[in-house]
């Protein structure tokens, strides 16, 4: 078995070419072409941490992947960062331990900001005036990398709770070539942004219904397990298209969740993003429209990711 660093991963990964292979896999698991095993998580309320633990394989793939990944969200006071984990890549023909990809969470944070970045692709407006980040963290960060290859925008509003983390992210998103703006009101990221990117753990609503304009997209990552929230449900049944990533898991957890467990919305309304790249639902059909993707993280990615980032460190 080989065993990959996290700055060996990073060196030989080209988002490009990631991006195309991630949509293969969400076409293949709308097609019902992917097995994809229960979801382990485990919750350390006396650490705010949480772990969960993945594993998909694609039918017909030479290899399968198993993904540990943990938040602990008070590391950065102890000099620590937030995210770790790790992805094991297997055989599907013996079973055997092909590689040890030890990303620290690097991978995992990737597969999910270029989800975002499909999912503005495909819906955000034609016109985005401004970019909204909910969050100063690395997921923060990484959306916003992506979105680079999908809109033209240079202007971000970024919402975090701490002065320092939002002088972190405006010296971050400068260096990218963004005019910043920052605060720590919410509704105020509602009413300049027309593509906003939720990336926080928070168990609590933060973006509320009667905040957020008409035309808006809104990504939403952060509710990646039970009991975290960014969105108020009603704003959820606002919306004219809620795009998930998998209808299962968004019933289980994330914004759909808490928006089906009050009733305000149902199951029918639920577009998975595979169908959608596969030119089988409608995305935004036109720039009035509130567009939702709801991307609660499926592990279909991480096995996609992996066999990507494997590949280019064996060429």
């Amino acid at each position: 078995m080989r065993v990959f660093s996290k700055a060996q991963i990073i060196a030989r990964f080209n988002p490009e070419l990631a991006v195309s292979q991630l949509e293969e896999g969400f076409i293949a698991y709308s097609e019902g072409k992917v097995q994809v095993p229960p979801v382990q998580g485990f919750a350390f309320k006396g650490a705010n941490g949480d772990c969960c633990v993945k594993s998909a394989y694609i039918e017909g793939s030479p290899t399968f992947t198993v993904k540990l990944s943990t938040g602990f969200y008070d590391n950065p006071s102890k000099g620590l960062p937030s995210n770790d984990g790790l992805m094991l890549v297997l055989s599907a023909h013996t079973g055997q331990p092909l590689a040890l990809l030890q990303d620290q969470g690097w991978l995992t944070a990737m597969r999910t900001a270029l989800a975002g970045r499909i999912a503005a692709r495909l819906l955000a407006p034609a016109q985005v005036k401004a970019i909204g980040i909910l969050g100063t963290g690395m997921q923060a960060q990484m959306q916003l990398e992506q979105l680079r290859a999908v809109t033209d925008c240079r202007q971000v509003i970024v919402w975090g709770r701490h002065e320092r983390g939002l002088a972190a992210y405006t010296a971050f998103a400068r260096e990218l070539g963004f005019g910043v703006h920052s605060t720590q009101d919410a509704a105020e990221v509602a009413g300049a942004a027309n593509l906003i990117v939720c990336t926080t753990p928070s168990r609590q609503a933060l973006l509320h219904s009667d905040w957020v304009q008409p035309g808006t997209h809104i990504t939403a990552v952060g509710a990646d397990a039970p009991g975290k929230q960014e969105l108020d449900p009603a704003l959820v049944a606002r919306a004219d298209r809620i795009i998930v990533d998998a209808i299962a898991q968004c019933s289980q957890y994330g914004e759909v969740a808490h928006a089906l467990g009050s009733g305000q919305i149902n199951a029918h309304q639920l577009i998975e993003l595979g169908t959608l790249l596969a030119g089988r639902a409608k995305g935004r059909e036109h720039d009035g429209q509130i567009t939702l993707a709801d991307l609660t993280g499926v592990a279909v990615q991480d096995a996609q990711i992996a066999s990507y980032a494997l590949a280019a460190l064996c060429t």
